[in-house]
Protein backbone atom coordinates (compact mmCIF):
# COMPACT_ATOMS: atom_id res chain seq x y z
CA UNK A 1 0.00 0.00 0.00
CA UNK A 2 1.26 3.52 -0.72
CA UNK A 3 -0.21 5.11 2.19
CA UNK A 4 -1.89 4.70 5.35
CA UNK A 5 -5.23 5.65 5.83
CA UNK A 6 -5.89 8.70 8.37
CA UNK A 7 -9.03 9.43 8.30
CA UNK A 8 -11.85 7.59 10.54
CA UNK A 9 -14.75 6.24 9.18
CA UNK A 10 -17.47 9.09 10.31
CA UNK A 11 -15.12 11.66 8.84
CA UNK A 12 -14.89 9.62 5.33
CA UNK A 13 -18.49 9.37 5.08
CA UNK A 14 -18.83 13.21 5.95
CA UNK A 15 -16.46 14.18 3.47
CA UNK A 16 -18.10 12.09 0.53
CA UNK A 17 -21.27 13.51 1.51
CA UNK A 18 -20.29 17.34 1.50
CA UNK A 19 -18.50 16.89 -1.34
CA UNK A 20 -21.29 15.69 -3.51
CA UNK A 21 -23.05 18.92 -2.29
CA UNK A 22 -20.58 21.14 -3.03
CA UNK A 23 -19.98 19.57 -7.13
CA UNK A 24 -23.94 20.08 -7.27
CA UNK A 25 -23.49 23.59 -6.07
CA UNK A 26 -20.89 24.22 -7.77
CA UNK A 27 -22.75 22.99 -11.14
CA UNK A 28 -25.74 24.26 -10.32
CA UNK A 29 -26.47 26.20 -7.79
CA UNK A 30 -28.03 29.90 -8.14
CA UNK A 31 -24.96 32.30 -9.16
CA UNK A 32 -22.58 29.55 -9.39
CA UNK A 33 -24.15 27.65 -13.03
CA UNK A 34 -21.41 28.35 -15.61
CA UNK A 35 -19.23 30.64 -13.66
CA UNK A 36 -15.27 30.18 -12.82
CA UNK A 37 -16.20 30.40 -9.34
CA UNK A 38 -18.71 27.45 -9.81
CA UNK A 39 -15.90 25.59 -11.22
CA UNK A 40 -13.65 25.96 -8.74
CA UNK A 41 -16.11 25.28 -5.88
CA UNK A 42 -17.21 21.99 -7.99
CA UNK A 43 -13.77 20.43 -7.99
CA UNK A 44 -12.74 21.05 -4.56
CA UNK A 45 -15.88 19.26 -3.81
CA UNK A 46 -14.24 16.55 -6.06
CA UNK A 47 -11.60 16.66 -4.65
CA UNK A 48 -13.75 16.52 -1.10
CA UNK A 49 -15.13 13.31 -1.95
CA UNK A 50 -11.87 11.28 -3.19
CA UNK A 51 -9.85 12.07 -0.20
CA UNK A 52 -13.18 10.56 1.56
CA UNK A 53 -13.74 7.76 -1.32
CA UNK A 54 -10.09 6.90 -0.47
CA UNK A 55 -9.71 7.71 3.15
CA UNK A 56 -6.50 9.68 2.77
CA UNK A 57 -5.89 13.72 3.14
CA UNK A 58 -2.44 14.67 2.10
CA UNK A 59 -3.04 17.80 3.79
CA UNK A 60 -3.38 15.69 6.81
CA UNK A 61 -0.85 13.61 6.38
CA UNK A 62 1.57 16.56 6.55
CA UNK A 63 0.78 17.60 9.83
CA UNK A 64 1.07 14.24 10.80
CA UNK A 65 -2.11 13.13 11.74
CA UNK A 66 -2.71 9.02 11.85
CA UNK A 67 -5.62 7.05 13.34
CA UNK A 68 -5.25 5.98 16.99
CA UNK A 69 -4.98 2.42 15.36
CA UNK A 70 -1.86 3.41 13.51
CA UNK A 71 -0.27 5.29 16.16
CA UNK A 72 -1.03 2.02 18.70
CA UNK A 73 1.25 -0.20 16.06
CA UNK A 74 4.19 2.39 15.93
CA UNK A 75 4.59 3.22 19.33
CA UNK A 76 3.94 7.25 18.82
Amino acid sequence: MFYAKNLPVWERIARVLGGIVMVFWGLLGPGLAGTTLGLVVAAAGGMTVLTGFFGFCPACAMVGRRLKTQAARTNV
